[in-house]
């Protein structure tokens, strides 16, 4: 059998790309998609500004909002034991607004300490993509456990509601 000429394979390769960029069906079913998981929220990008023991971090999340029925309700910076570090409440649903971003502190940690950011949906609990990393070495998309101190969805500082 002849094989194929490089070109040809090119060719296909970039029509496979192109027909799953539209959106239309595919043999693997199993390619990740960059959509929230149905009623979880994803941590999207991390940057930190600041000094040592007083930073702000900005947090972008994408989250499947529908209004004050199902909305992100926090992103927080937990130790890598579970421990609550910094809890940023969001007091509204951002139904036309994804992704987005909020800025939060300050943030009392040191540049070499490893900390998860993640989110909170307010019926569906912790999403799975979260960022790991510290201000020193900057931080990294990670799935992480929804269970993973789980605990902390009853700690303090909680929302008091939804305005809209």
């Amino acid at each position: 059998m002849r094989p194929w000429h490089p070109l040809l394979a090119l060719l296909v390769c970039c029509f496979c790309c192109a027909t799953d960029k539209a959106g239309t069906d595919s043999l693997d079913t199993n390619v990740p998609t960059e959509q929230p998981q149905s009623g979880k929220v994803r941590v999207t990008e991390v940057s930190v500004e600041g000094n040592e023991n007083d930073y702000t971090f900005s947090v972008t999340l994408e989250s499947p909002d529908t209004g004050c029925a199902q909305y992100a309700d926090w992103w927080e910076i937990i130790g890598l034991d579970g421990t609550l570090i910094y809890r940023r409440i969001l007091t509204h649903s951002h139904v036309g607004e994804q992704p987005f971003s909020r800025a939060g502190g300050p943030v009392n940690i040191g540049e070499n300490i490893q900390v998860y950011v993640r989110a909170h949906m307010n019926n569906t609990g912790y999403g799975s993509s979260v960022f790991k990393g510290s201000v020193a070495t900057g931080f990294l998309s990670e799935e992480l456990d929804p269970k993973f101190a789980k605990e902390l969805e009853s700690q303090v500082p909680l929302p008091s509601g939804c305005a809209f």
